[in-house]
């Protein structure tokens, strides 16, 4: 009876534990949710560019607001995501490690050459194709001219063959691989990672000794991040002889104003894009991003989704035709459970692709938010089935650990 009784009120005081730690995950979660929503609220009232910016201003200089959020972040991401099975800076991870070290770029850049080849192979047949119509066109008129000069009949008939305009040493395929640059990343790649981790929180990535790993946020949960404005980041000319040391960003200080362009391998958009309130900053983040990667770099987005992954497809479609527009080319998609995970390669100038985009804009980086007039969280709370209750629970256990405010190609 005491051995029953005793494993009764472990079993109460497990089930009172898992209580206590959803409710703090219920009151960190809307923390995070509210300042979200406030901000968009703010953002949907805007008439200029110039309420937009001050409006981010203000927002990023309300210290106690981002330092709760910032805390409630850092709890969350420390005290409940690690529970998960495979969070989303595993995936991260060992996506990043595939394509660095798992032959992920070695294959595309062998892709890349073969499209080359492709493409170069299809001009010069073009060119030799329209060289036979202009010599063509030449021996019908020269034929012609024949015909109506009786005393060049026989001129015409001994005459020999033009040479052949084919010369097999015009087709020969230039195997050489596009300009490059010192700081451009090729195969095999050697050193440490150089990764950017924007809206990091507490910069998880710093972990893993692969990585050499920058955390920027504009409310660090700690001091491994810096503290920074990633909209309004400046971009500076890259220096490869900085680059080239074991440590390039070692002298970084707290406050990050600015960043050398083409310095990092990857930049890492773990929950980021979708909390910001405009799809114009989203597009700024993106190309931001751009600039800051290395030729062949990787740009990771992750975003959250408890749907099934028809539900909005569409969104994703847009996101990774405005992103590519930028001059990136998909190289990994997966649907997770409730996370969009994709990976973008930087690609080069003049880089030939499959197929030509269409036109592009930053309102193609949109969210499901930006339709939503009226933001009433009471309301939504009232109308929300189980089910509903069960998905967003689930969300919110993949929120970010690193936003401040919230398929193989």
């Amino acid at each position: 009876m005491f051995t029953t009784c005793e494993s009764a009120d472990a079993t109460v005081g497990s089930v009172m534990a898992t209580i206590e730690g959803r409710e703090e995950h219920i009151r960190l979660a809307g923390i995070i949710k509210g300042l979200h929503a406030d901000l968009r609220k703010k953002f949907k009232k805007c008439t200029d560019a110039d309420d937009f910016e001050q409006i981010w201003k203000e927002h990023c200089s309300d210290t106690d607001t981002l330092r709760q959020y910032a805390d409630a972040m850092h709890h969350l991401a420390t005290d409940h995501w690690t529970r998960l099975p495979e969070t989303r800076i595993d995936w991260c991870r060992k996506t990043i490690l595939e394509y660095f070290h798992g032959g992920g770029l070695k294959k595309a850049l062998e892709k890349v050459s073969r499209r080359i080849q492709v493409h170069r192979a299809k001009k010069l047949q073009r060119e030799y194709s329209d060289r036979r119509k202009k010599d063509t066109s030449k021996d019908e008129q020269r034929d012609q001219n024949v015909g109506n000069d009786s005393e060049n009949v026989d001129l015409c008939i001994s005459a020999p063959s033009l040479p052949e305009v084919y010369d097999e040493a015009t087709c020969v395929i230039d195997t050489d691989t596009l300009p490059t640059t010192s700081v451009d990343i090729g195969v095999p790649f050697r050193g440490r990672i150089r990764l950017l981790d924007v809206g990091s929180c507490y910069n998880p990535f710093a972990g893993f000794e692969e990585f050499l790993s920058i955390g920027l946020d504009i409310s660090p949960a700690n001091s491994k991040v810096h503290r920074c404005d990633f909209l309004n980041l400046e971009l500076t000319d890259p220096d490869p002889s900085a680059l080239s040391k074991d440590d390039p960003f070692g002298g970084l200080p707290d406050t990050v104003s600015q960043l050398p362009r083409q310095s990092f391998h990857v930049v890492v958009f773990s929950l980021l894009l979708e909390y910001l309130p405009s799809a114009g900053q989203r597009w700024t983040c993106c190309c931001n991003a751009h600039q800051l990667l290395a030729g062949n770099g990787l740009l990771v987005v992750v975003t959250p989704d408890s749907h099934k992954q028809h539900r909005n497809a569409a969104m994703i479609k847009s996101w990774r035709q405005a992103i590519e527009s930028l001059g990136f080319v998909r190289w990994r998609y997966v649907k997770l459970d409730h996370l969009h995970c994709l990976a973008f390669r930087k690609i080069h100038v003049g880089e030939v692709r499959d197929k030509e985009l269409g036109p592009a804009s930053p309102d193609m980086l949109y969210i499901p938010q930006d339709f939503h007039e009226d933001e009433d969280a009471d309301a939504e709370v009232v109308s929300r089935s189980d089910t509903d209750i069960e998905d967003i629970s689930k969300t919110f256990e993949e929120l970010p650990a690193c936003w401040d405010s919230d398929e193989d190609d």
